[in-house]
């Protein structure tokens, strides 16, 4: 493989050849394809398909998150990803950029709630000592879990005490990032609502829950080369250190190659990862067959 195949390869997967998605069914496939991605490009950018991309058709002059409000194609890439929200064909995260949505696919959530999820998401978060959570992020999660679906303009006028808006968005963040609440949904008049995850998406909540952690980082790492084609063993270790440590990465890499289901390719100059091709079945040759006497 050349590496300018490998970026035709890419190119077409993540849908940046002049084929837009546009449909509520388009964007739910092309999205269980890739498994997740970013909404908008990222600066530095990270290796990964973006929304934004996918609904353009192409990746020259994307808006980044910081100037999509002025930008139509936004606007309309907005609505879609939000009808996805709701039909529970996707589910958003907070791992990178603030409020840049990392999309993931409804069949691959599961594996992330079993990396960084809550194990018993029924006990409320508290401000304990060393905990995660500000008292901010537990009072807000009282209210949504009592009120929600809650837009965050009501849930900033139920908090008391002149909360501002940058304290209740790194509250939010808090929760999210942890994935004990999530966007649900998105109005132009009160902006985004919010829910508890467990009970907007019980289902995969539960089904994270009963996944290993060793056994979700190998589903995903095969998703990821399955949607780079195939990447650096630095590219994966980037990128899934931001779930769990690299001596974990390097573990599940190695048992996958152990077991063949990962394999090395070359790309010009450079040795990657991908996801080993099925064996093609041999087809015996007119030589092979014997012939009825």
């Amino acid at each position: 493989m050349t590496e300018q195949e490998l970026h035709q390869m890419r190119r077409a997967k993540w849908r940046l050849t002049g084929h837009p998605v546009r449909t509520l069914e388009e964007a739910a496939t092309f999205l269980e394809s890739v498994g997740f991605c970013l909404m908008y490009p990222m600066r530095p950018p990270m290796p990964l398909p973006t929304f934004m991309g996918a609904f353009v058709g192409a990746d020259d002059h994307l808006p980044a998150l910081q100037h999509a409000y002025a930008d139509a194609r936004a606007t309309e890439a907005t609505e879609l990803m939000v009808r996805m929200l709701r039909q529970r064909a996707a589910y958003e995260a907070n791992f990178f950029e603030d409020n840049n949505a990392f999309l993931v696919s409804a069949s691959i959530f599961p594996y992330f709630y079993a990396l960084v999820g809550e194990r018993n998401p029924k006990l409320a978060p508290t401000p304990r000592p060393h905990s995660d959570y500000s008292q901010l992020a537990c009072d807000a999660y009282g209210i949504i879990e009592h009120e929600g679906p809650i837009s965050r303009q009501k849930l900033q006028n139920v908090l008391r005490g002149g909360v501002s808006a940058a304290g209740l968005d790194h509250a939010l963040g808090e929760l999210w990032s942890r994935l004990r609440i999530t966007r649900v949904d998105y109005k132009s008049s009160e902006g985004a609502f919010w829910d508890v995850l467990q009970r907007w998406a019980p289902e995969p909540v539960r089904e994270g829950i009963s996944l290993s952690v060793g056994s979700s980082l190998s589903a995903l790492l095969s998703k990821y080369l399955e949607c780079r084609i195939a990447a650096d063993l630095e590219e994966v270790e980037t990128f899934f250190a931001n779930f769990v440590p690299r001596s974990r990465i390097k573990e599940a890499v190695n048992a996958l190659l152990a077991t063949r289901e990962l394999s090395f390719v070359y790309v010009g100059k450079h040795t990657l990862l991908h996801v080993t091709p099925p064996r093609a079945e041999r087809v015996p040759g007119p030589t092979s067959l014997r012939t009825a006497d």
